[in-house]
């Protein structure tokens, strides 16, 4: 589609500032990577070949940007492993405050399978950015991930067990709405996460929340492990009987039952179909066929021409031996089996005794997690030119929406300056999906012609225009003399109308019904007129009749 006809309305953009305390802020409108470290590393337990972080990053601003002068970091290359990190500007602690986490996404390509997620590395003390890898302890990681048509939107943190001391990966529950659009579109959208010292969180995508819930009961595997769980060392009792039902011990077949009548029985009441060939076969040799010139009798046994149908059977309703169709047998019982009856011994299922669970513990605050010092992407795509933009860490609210306002919301507010008209969006979209003009034609077209029809027809349209042409100021009694006192001719002209079905009444409830119907119907008449081009109009004693 041209673009050039449409009218861009110029957007300035001006680099976001943060405001407010803040642990981390990235707009990369300095066009370096000042603060960040490429990581050097190796994946382990892989090919050589594919070991490295060899993936390529720059900082440099959208291929068709709408904000000159706005950059981002821009993942580069496809099929390869890309590791990058920068330190907070302090460590955030998990105590009293919420954590709130934001940042921007473009695919630019599109995305077949890769992520755009981002990770908060755990603070300690043998964290080294130039050795950033998959293995490297984090605290959350939180963002957008796709692969084939499986669109997800990730939360996990990992939670460290208080009694063995080891970390556990903790996921949220999948988002209810539909993330396909963020993944297809080509536009930016702003990723938040929001973290409450009461164990609620937020998953917010262009500042409309997607997921909820609380740490303690909507992450897998649960937080907290169960108080009891089943006996491993406890078994079945050989006697336990879980049949709820049994066959009855005291039934007894019924003398009548035969249980050697056959399901179905010839139709005694079946009569041969007159014509029917007995004395023909339904398939015979067939006449035009030669045995082929390398045919080995030897090797291949006696040749024998293939079967095709008897041309004797084609006017005829049959050929060959005639038997009695077959039909139910309305005797047949089948095997005799007990009727079944309630298990008089029935125990239930069997489960094992629950017992203490010997790992338990009971973490209330799972929001205080291990304190995070750096941020970092460690991400492997199928796809290029991925964009990032706009990093913000901090624990107010407040200060998070102005820096999304600076830096979003101008990207947003440029993107949709630049956006062709609901028509045009039309047009484009059926030019992708053809299908579509099928349903612009139900729902846009055909309703048209139908008024069109409804309004008009031959070469006359006529309507009222009292309140549309008319110099005359007409009060809504006279409007509807005007109306009931030419429907007659209206009718008799072509005009589907209320007021032709014998409404007379100014009071009546369908009056403003009638009345709109007659407007709609000059509207479109006034467009469609005679054919030829602008309609023709004489003066009448309320408006205009159209001829």
């Amino acid at each position: 589609m041209d673009k050039s006809k449409y009218t861009l309305v110029s957007v300035t953009y001006k680099a976001p500032e943060p405001r407010g305390e803040h642990f981390f802020a990235e707009s990369f409108d300095k066009g370096t990577l000042d603060g960040w470290v490429v990581s050097q590393a190796k994946k382990d337990d892989i090919d050589e070949e594919i070991a490295k972080y060899d993936g390529k990053w720059e900082v440099e601003e959208m291929k068709d940007t709408k904000l000159p002068g706005d950059k981002g970091l821009v993942l580069k290359s496809r099929a390869k492993h890309h590791a990058i990190s920068a330190l907070l500007l302090r460590p955030f602690t998990f105590d009293t405050k919420p954590l709130i986490v934001q940042y921007e996404v473009n695919f630019q390509n599109g995305i077949d399978c890769g992520g755009a997620y981002v990770k908060l590395l755990s603070q300690s003390p043998d964290l080294s950015l130039a050795q950033f890898v998959d293995k490297t302890p984090y605290t959350i990681m939180f963002g957008p991930d796709k692969c084939g048509e499986d669109y997800k939107l990730h939360f996990i943190f990992r939670h460290k067990n208080p009694k063995t001391g080891e970390y556990e990966e903790k996921h949220a529950k999948k988002p209810e709405s539909d993330l396909r659009t963020y993944y297809t579109d080509k536009k930016t959208h702003l990723y938040t996460l929001v973290l409450n010292p009461d164990n609620s969180f937020e998953i917010l995508v262009d500042q409309t929340v997607v997921n909820s819930g609380s740490l303690l009961s909507d992450m897998t595997p649960s937080v907290n492990p169960p108080a009891e769980i089943e006996d491993p060392d406890d078994h079945k009792p050989e006697d336990w009987d879980e049949r709820p039902k049994i066959q009855d011990p005291d039934a007894v077949k019924p003398d009548d039952w035969d249980e050697d009548a056959p399901a179905k029985i010839p139709d005694e009441d079946a009569v041969k179909p007159d014509g029917w060939l007995d004395d023909e076969p339904e398939y015979i040799a067939d006449p035009d066929a030669i045995k082929p010139e390398d045919w080995d009798e030897d090797m291949d046994g006696e040749w024998e021409a293939p079967q095709v149908p008897n041309p004797a059977c084609e006017s005829a309703p049959g050929c060959g031996k005639w038997e009695r169709p077959m039909i139910d047998n309305p005797n047949y019982k089948g095997k005799w089996k007990p009727p079944m009856i309630d298990n008089p011994n029935y125990q239930g299922v069997w489960k094992p005794r629950k017992i203490p669970n010997p790992d338990f513990f009971e973490d209330l605050h799972p929001f205080r997690m291990t304190p995070v010092s750096a941020v970092g992407l460690e991400l492997w795509s199928m796809s290029s030119d991925i964009f990032f933009d706009n990093f913000f860490i901090t624990y107010d609210r407040n200060t998070a929406e102005l820096w999304a306002d600076e830096g979003w919301g101008l990207k947003k507010a440029a993107e949709g300056a630049a956006e062709p008209g609901l028509m045009n969006q039309m047009i484009s979209a059926a030019e992708e999906k053809p299908w579509l003009w099928v349903v612009y034609v139900l729902t846009v077209a055909l309703p048209l012609v139908l008024i069109i029809v409804f309004c008009c027809t031959g070469k006359v349209c006529v309507y009222v225009s009292a309140f549309v042409r008319s110099d005359t100021d007409v009060g809504r009694e006279g409007l509807a003399h005007s109306l009931r006192s030419n429907s007659s001719q209206r009718c008799s002209m072509g005009l589907r109308s209320g007021l032709c079905a014998g409404q007379s009444s100014s009071s009546s409830p369908n009056w403003l019904i009638h009345i709109f119907m007659d407007l709609l119907c000059a509207l479109v008449c006034s467009h469609v007129g005679t054919g030829r081009g602008r309609p023709q109009t004489v003066p009448t004693k309320w408006g205009h009749e159209i001829v």
